[in-house]
């Protein structure tokens, strides 16, 4: 099994979020439809500008879906703007944190990148646990990867409070499937994705369509919520005047010491 993570320590210059327009997707599935980020979560962020930002907000996110529909190379052509054709299986789990900057405040995704091998699925799901963004994929040549979304959706809900994640469904490898056969297929993916609520979004990784969008959707979105809990749970809290938005505790490479379980040895 593999665990590595890797921390971006660049700018922020190609990962400025502002608006929620830009990023709207227009597909009958998106949940989440909104003009712009909610008006409380803006006016706090403006406040903070005034004020400090200590550690980076993190939003934790896994990436599961059936052996080679493609998990790691999108990753991959997001974080490193590459696409390898040499495909290697993921063994156990990967991790990139990508930084981004919403409404001036710095933000993380932590992207987990889980095996789709049946005999390592006990290992992945070990890392399940906390997450905020559930990312399922398949493949939109391949029916069958389609048909066991459920199934990960179920193992990766056990770890977590199915009320507390957001759910996107993502079909890969759009650039192999002709536009006729990607409208059949694009049917069943849209019923499914709105029977589990889920935002419905297609890419390739091969040439890049809709993968940076996707994931900076994911990012303004998984902010937001973020900082609506905060302030719920704060009660606005009032810090010399300035709505002061806390950092989670989320220690990045926590996970990275548990022990590998029994199952998988």
């Amino acid at each position: 099994m593999t665990l590595q993570g890797k921390c971006e320590t660049g700018t922020y210059k190609d990962r400025l979020i502002n608006s929620m327009l830009a990023f709207n997707i227009q597909y009958n599935a998106a949940l989440h439809i909104k003009e712009d980020f909610n008006n409380k979560v803006k006016t706090a962020c403006q406040e903070q500008r005034t004020g400090t930002v200590g550690r980076f907000k993190i939003s934790k996110v896994i990436v599961v879906g059936d052996l080679a529909v493609g998990k790691t190379c999108l990753i991959n052509r997001f974080c490193k703007d590459a696409f390898d054709k040499n495909y290697k299986a993921t063994i156990g789990v990967d991790f990139e944190m990508e930084r981004f900057e919403v409404l001036g405040v710095p933000f993380s995704l932590q992207l987990w990148d889980t095996a789709g091998q049946e005999r390592f699925k006990c290992i992945a799901s070990t890392y399940y646990r906390g997450a905020q963004v559930v990312i399922i994929t398949f493949d939109v040549n391949d029916i069958a990867s389609l048909g066991h979304v459920r199934q990960w959706l179920e193992d990766a809900l056990k770890e977590n409070d199915p009320t507390a994640v957001q759910l996107f469904l993502v079909g890969t490898k759009k650039d192999l499937s002709s536009p006729a056969q990607y409208s059949q297929i694009e049917q069943d993916a849209l019923k499914l994705a709105q029977e589990i609520r889920a935002e419905y979004w297609a890419v390739s990784s091969l040439t890049g369509e809709n993968v940076k969008e996707f994931f900076f959707r994911v990012a303004s979105l998984a902010f937001e919520t973020n900082v609506l809990a905060e302030l719920e749970k704060s009660g606005s809290r009032q810090i010399g005047g300035i709505v002061r938005i806390n950092s989670t505790s989320n220690n990045v490479y926590a996970s990275s010491k548990k022990k590998q379980p029994n199952c998988c040895q």
